[in-house]
């Protein structure tokens, strides 16, 4: 059985403190106004959707694929939507349920 030599070891740098994170006096509000901004998102892809749906069923529309894809999109973030909705619901009865 043979020994192998062993390297120095380097300098290890230091670390940086860690942050702390903001308390409730750090929150500046912007939560809800994104949730604002993608309510705006939803009803865009639901117009463009229905817009498409349109165009199909006169025959101006040229790729039905194109219908297709956003008809998908607007359902998925109709479905996450409902589904934060759900959760925040759920969040807010459980908080009532601690108070009481």
């Amino acid at each position: 059985m043979s020994i192998l030599p062993v390297a120095g070891v380097t300098a290890v740098a230091p670390t940086t403190p860690l942050q702390q994170t903001a308390g409730a006096q750090g929150v500046t509000g912007t939560g809800f106004s994104s949730v604002l901004g993608g309510m705006d998102q939803l009803q865009q892809l639901q117009s463009t959707s229905d817009g498409l749906a349109v165009k199909a069923v006169t025959g101006d529309l040229s790729d039905v694929h194109d219908y297709t894809i956003a008809a998908a999109k607007s359902a998925t973030a109709l479905e996450l939507t409902a589904a934060l909705r759900n959760k925040a619901v759920e969040a807010f009865t459980e908080i009532m349920r601690m108070q009481a």
